[in-house]
């Protein structure tokens, strides 16, 4: 690219704009609206998981680079782009702390709506990448025993520590993150189906932040129904944006794929693009993100002297940094608008979602009589400070 390109980029990532237009002219726009007809004149295409990037949307297109701001692939065909010559990057990784503490949130609220405590229970981690290692540390550190599965990862490594699927169906929860592979030795569409579904331990719990597809979605309706499972987490759904009601009124938690949704791992998604496609155009790379992209940290979490179980503290702290209950209600609102709405209405919680910000970015303050909170806290991420108490 002799001059400066046109950069076509979702205008609903965090600073976007502002970032890619230190390399060209850059053009936002609604996912919608990124078409054949309006990328046909940029040279650069930065896109998120909504849209889909193949022959039918880059054809006849002076495209040479497409980067998305996302750890999955599965909406990018790389065959094609590799066989054209163009450009390609990713962000794997960059959103596996904010995953990580959507599992600790959602399995904080659980042991609350259950009145199951999470210390000594057994957690299944299928796939241990980037983001199931985040949810090992979390597990562990809210007292789970884990057992971890992930052939590629066994293959390679040889580690006796990663078990075959079936040796998992025994565990109190399953947490799935793995990629969504359509054929291959490692395939993981509908993985979890009537076969794998029940043979999972009865009144267990499935939470799936991976792929919707990776679970078969009459399966796990029937599942549910029949008690083999006693409730699922869902943030994944199959044919997204339009899903299935029925199952959301049968999970305990649903949300609109927005678990790897925090503003910092937004901001890292958007680094790890913006360099590769810097040193795809052989530019020097900018340190950082405009700084206009990082909002008010929020306020010191202050727990109240009257809460003092550990595990009530836990909670509490969490709630308080993030409210998974409340993008399951903004989920349910769904169900009461039009058939023909329910898509769009998806699709703007995941376009317009707040602005999320990670555990480390806050500082709780505990009692001395609140410190055995501390542990598990600091290893969830938060800082610490202790108050005198009254006297």
């Amino acid at each position: 690219m002799g001059q400066a390109p046109t950069i076509v980029v979702n205008r609903n990532t965090p600073a976007v704009v502002e970032t890619f237009s230190r390399l060209g002219k850059v053009i936002a726009l609604d996912t919608q609206e990124v078409t054949r007809e309006s990328v046909r004149n940029a040279d650069v295409l930065v896109v998120r998981s909504e849209t889909r990037v193949d022959r039918g949307l880059l054809e006849g297109s002076r495209v040479r680079f497409v980067g998305t701001v996302t750890i999955g692939t599965d909406h990018v065909d790389l065959e094609y782009l590799a066989a054209n010559g163009i450009g390609f990057a990713s962000a794997p990784g960059s959103n596996a702390n904010s995953v990580a503490e959507y599992i600790a949130a959602a399995l904080l609220v659980w042991s609350e709506r259950t009145g199951e405590a999470l210390n000594g229970k057994t957690i299944g981690v299928v796939g241990v990448g980037n983001v199931g290692s985040r949810v090992v540390s979390v597990a562990r550190a809210l007292g789970m025993n884990v057992i971890l599965n992930d052939p590629p990862l066994a293959r390679k490594t040889g580690d006796p520590a990663f078990l075959p699927l079936d040796e998992l169906m025994g565990a109190d929860v399953l947490t799935l993150h793995v990629p969504l592979a359509r054929s291959g030795p490692d395939a993981t569409y509908h993985l979890f189906d009537e076969s794998h579904l029940s043979r999972m331990k009865r009144g267990s719990v499935l939470i799936n932040t991976a792929r919707g597809a990776v679970v078969e979605t009459n399966a796990l309706r029937a599942m549910l129904a029949s008690k083999q499972l006693s409730t699922a987490i869902l943030d994944v759904w199959e044919d997204e944006p339009g899903i299935d009601l029925a199952l959301l009124n049968n999970v305990m938690l649903g949300t609109a794929h927005i678990a790897g949704y925090s503003l910092d791992g937004k901001l890292n998604a958007l680094r790890m693009v913006y360099g590769e496609l810097c040193r795809y155009l052989g530019v020097s790379v900018e340190p950082d993100v405009p700084s206009s992209a990082h909002p008010e940290i929020g306020p010191r979490i202050v727990v109240p002297a009257s809460i003092a179980e550990e595990k009530e503290v836990v909670s509490f702290v969490v709630r308080q940094a993030y409210d998974i209950e409340l993008d399951d209600y903004m989920l349910r609102k769904v169900i009461a608008v039009a058939e023909g709405e329910r898509g769009p209405y998806f699709a703007k919680l995941r376009a317009e979602y707040r602005a999320r910000r990670e555990f480390f970015n806050r500082c709780v303050e505990l009692s001395a009589r609140q410190v055995g909170s501390r542990a598990i806290l600091e290893k969830l991420g938060f800082e610490i400070a202790v108050r005198r108490d009254a006297r």
